[in-house]
């Protein structure tokens, strides 16, 4: 699914379209017009955060490395996958501390739902193994769970049309209905 998504490079967007945008999580397509920044004029996709109305974003039409980090949110069919395949998604727990922050940060600039969700996974049972001990998840660990979960929940939340607060929940009720199956 991800690798059929990676070819979307080109893609034009439209008025109203739903696209996930980096840290701004999931973006309607508000406007596609002429603006002029730094005294030249372009084409832009205007996106306004679902769940940020405060922000605006203006991505120039043109620009390929901008556009590159748009993503058409999931299908419904597609998030039901992806929720399917969760407990058989591997662990990615890398030992040292550097090299697994650049990692899991290269996987969230990515927005690879299929990784975010392996990441998510491993920083859980980690989380659950600390806790066990008496510990808490490295802070930088904790970030970037809390980001990666703010992401894909609000992805969730935005095409199944649920409140984010939902999304968990909805997650465990559908993994206990796979695995008695």
């Amino acid at each position: 699914m991800e690798k059929v998504r990676k070819t979307e490079r080109n893609v034009r967007y439209h008025l109203n379209d739903s696209v996930m945008y980096g840290a701004a999580g999931v973006c309607r397509i508000t406007e596609i017009s002429e603006q002029r920044f730094g005294g030249s004029r372009a084409n832009y996709y205007v996106l306004k955060p679902v769940y940020n109305t405060t922000s605006t974003i203006y991505i120039p039409v043109e620009n390929r490395s901008l556009t590159a980090k748009m993503r058409r949110v999931l299908s419904v069919e597609e998030i039901y996958q992806l929720i399917e395949a969760m407990p058989d998604e591997q662990l990615i727990w890398i030992d040292q501390d550097t090299l697994r922050r650049e990692a899991y940060l290269e996987i969230l600039k990515s927005g690879d739902r299929e990784k975010m969700i392996q990441l998510i996974k491993t920083l859980h049972l980690r989380q659950q193994a600390q806790a066990e001990k008496g510990r808490k998840l490295h802070a930088a660990d904790d970030r970037i769970l809390k980001d990666a979960e703010k992401i894909l929940h609000e992805e969730f939340a935005h095409v199944l049309h649920i409140k984010r607060e939902e999304v968990l929940p909805l997650i465990l009720r559908q993994i206990q209905v796979e695995t008695k199956q």
